[in-house]
């Protein structure tokens, strides 16, 4: 079991922000979660550089293993990017899943003047960024070149190799395409609360759909890690102003699951919020949460660090236990 967060912060004043990121990810492994997920987001007062911040979380825990849901690809230099991953990948004691995906930045049109500004007409943004990323993540060369010059020493691979890094890759996937190219690839799939409405408007049947399709297509079958991200509130320990918080967030956010949403027909899971037990009978509901052994549930990004604790707090000591969850210890 696992929680994501995306780390919101004051423009004015980042430090506590991210400094409260870091708490949060400490506090999750003093309470047994398995995994900890930072988002990505660019020009946005939430986790720009989530590398960074692992980088950091690996130097203040020991166990819990640490993710990015998920890196857009179109942003980055995939050879560069894997130097990056596996350094930290190496600094954790081999505790990095990144989770990544494609398609060109958000807003594009706006930005890719100040990201690529001689080849913004000519980057590929398709799954073939990310196959390099993985190439060069398992180990392919990136170079024809090797060998010593003068008193240096060059390598054809991306330095550090970490070699588990290549197994623990993620790709997010919304969509029937992406589930079976993540699966044809041996990649790890990272399916959330929002997928695309191709065949059907029901989510949890879609989101089935996906999770089949991509163990289909992956060589290790039924096998292949498959982790669900849903929003999950439990109010067990919440106290009266919280629980009135929390449900008055979750009836702003229903609205958008009755339908899909744009022209791109994005299905919104509805948030789950209210008692463990409640909770745990939802889920076990969930056509596709029955399909899966992992789960990272995502922290709502508007609250406040005491609504976190105690959010956290209760999914490790009453909704994990109610799903069959054991907490993690530092010799797991």
């Amino acid at each position: 079991m696992g929680f994501l967060t995306i780390g919101l912060f004051d423009g004015d004043d980042p430090r506590p922000g991210h400094e409260t990121t870091l708490e949060i990810i400490e506090l999750g492994e003093r309470l047994g979660f398995d995994s900890a997920w930072v988002r990505h987001r660019h020009l946005q007062y939430g986790i720009s550089s989530p590398v960074a911040v692992l980088a950091a979380a690996s130097q203040r825990t020991r166990r819990i293993h640490l993710g990015t849901a998920v890196i857009p690809v179109g942003w980055e230099n995939p050879l560069r990017l894997a130097e990056d991953l596996a350094t930290v990948d190496v600094l954790s004691g081999g505790r990095l899943n990144p989770g990544v995906s494609v398609g060109p930045p958000r807003h594009f049109d706006r930005v890719g003047q100040a990201l690529y500004p001689d080849t913004a007409g000519a980057e590929d943004f398709s799954y073939e960024r990310v196959r390099r990323l993985l190439g060069l993540v398992r180990g392919e060369a990136a170079t024809d070149f090797s060998g010593t010059e003068g008193f240096e020493v060059f390598s054809d691979r991306v330095q550090p190799h970490s070699p588990g890094l290549g197994s623990r890759m993620w790709y997010g996937g919304a969509s029937l395409r992406s589930a079976r190219w993540a699966g044809e690839q041996g990649m790890n799939f990272l399916t959330s609360s929002v997928v695309k409405a191709e065949e059907s408007e029901e989510f949890a049947e879609i989101q089935l759909a996906h999770i089949r399709a991509f163990r289909a297509h992956h060589p290790d079958g039924e096998r292949a890690r498959v982790s669900q991200g849903l929003v999950v509130i439990p109010t067990d320990s919440a106290s009266a102003e919280q629980r009135a918080k929390y449900e008055a967030f979750v009836a702003q956010r229903t609205p958008r699951t009755a339908a899909p949403q744009g022209p791109a027909r994005m299905l919104f899971a509805p948030d789950l919020v209210g008692t463990s037990d409640r909770i745990a009978e939802q889920l076990y509901a969930h056509a596709a949460f029955r399909e899966v052994d992992e789960v990272a549930f995502a922290l709502p990004f508007t609250f406040e660090h005491e609504d976190y604790v105690q959010i956290l707090t209760d999914m490790a000591t009453r909704l994990g236990p109610a799903l069959g969850w054991r907490p993690g210890t530092a010799q797991d």
